[in-house]
């Protein structure tokens, strides 16, 4: 018991000071007095490997099959097999107080924030569902934890300032093109990178989001003339919008996008340059100016409105001005 009780409050006294702990101890004694802490055995445990693989295979398949992205797949393969090391155990075998304990380890042992326990056990909330619909277990563990809590704190988007420093900074034609083209539309950097030439008419063009569900988008004057611009300074004949600039110009993908807004935002001296910040900005400009918010979920792409409200709540930003202007 001893051993427990030390290697606890080492970990009491690390995260939360010694006057924390200070009476700590004496009241785990008490509490445990009349128990036995037997060390669990864990050669005699044999984690079935190959099930695991294979539950987690055809998982993952069954949320390719609803529209998750490669991106999403991979990031849940990522979270499940580090989880899997963790617990060590069948995935048809663990319980509510491992999957606690997983989320307790995380948070004390590797100091990840709130935000990256709540995604990993998004993740493993929506394994166990799909477990328990297709009949694998007959008891969801995930049921009865309750969500982590996490600072809520709204995240800025770019400034009319930040945003003309961007594009003068952007000494390519094609990472103008990139820049409006984000800013105008509002696309996801997935949804971007998938475009082609002849994708865009006019000024506008339909992208497959989330889901593989397709929506109009629309590009403003600005973007229309940085497009032409970058179109007409082509020699190859890829028939991908946006190519990377030297040969064999092959289509870019997601991480190269998000090397060319992150240079450029060096150049300009704006920090925390990332694409998905550009599609913050669109919608917050779009409900800053009058939008509906139902319009600007369609924009957005989102199935769900809730979505949509996380971005009018940076949408707040000029409130302070309209309530010089319109209250007493």
């Amino acid at each position: 018991m001893d051993e427990v009780i030390n290697k606890f409050m080492a970990g009491v006294i690390e995260k939360f000071g010694t006057d924390t702990a200070s009476n700590l101890r004496n009241m785990l004694y008490l509490a445990l007095d009349g128990y036995e802490i037997c060390k669990k055995e864990t050669s005699l445990i044999i984690p079935s490997i190959q099930e695991n693989e294979k539950l987690i295979a055809m998982f993952l398949i069954a949320k390719k099959v609803e529209g998750c992205t490669v991106r999403t797949i991979g990031s849940y393969k990522g979270v499940l097999r580090f989880f899997l090391r963790i617990i060590g155990k069948p995935l048809l075998e663990v319980t509510t107080n491992d999957i606690r304990m997983y989320i307790a380890k995380r948070d004390i042992q590797d100091r990840v924030s709130k935000t990256t326990q709540d995604n990993d056990l998004r993740v493993l909330r929506s394994l166990y569902a799909w477990l328990t619909a297709e009949e694998y277990i007959i008891k969801n563990p995930t049921l009865r934890i309750k969500a982590i809590k996490k600072e809520k704190r709204i995240k800025k988007p770019f400034t009319e300032i930040e945003i003309e420093k961007l594009r003068r900074a952007s000494e390519r034609k094609r990472d103008l093109a990139v820049i409006d083209a984000l800013l105008s539309t509002g696309m996801r950097v997935g949804e971007i990178v998938q475009l082609n030439r002849q994708d865009i008419i006019n000024d506008e063009c339909i992208v497959f989001g989330k889901g593989e569900t397709e929506r109009v988008v629309y590009f403003n004057a600005r973007a229309v003339v940085s497009l032409n611009n970058y179109l007409q300074e082509r020699t190859d004949n890829n028939e991908a919008l946006f190519v990377r600039s030297r040969k064999p110009y092959n289509r870019i993908g997601e991480s190269a996008i998000e090397d060319i807004v992150r240079k450029v935002g060096k150049t300009a001296g704006v920090n925390n340059v990332h694409p998905h910040r550009f599609r913050r900005t669109t919608a917050t400009i779009a409900l800053n100016r009058g939008m509906p918010i139902e319009q600007v979920q369609k924009m957005l792409g989102h199935k769900q409105i809730d979505t949509t409200m996380i971005y009018a709540q940076s949408a707040q930003e000029n409130l302070k001005a309209s309530h010089k202007k319109y209250v007493i």
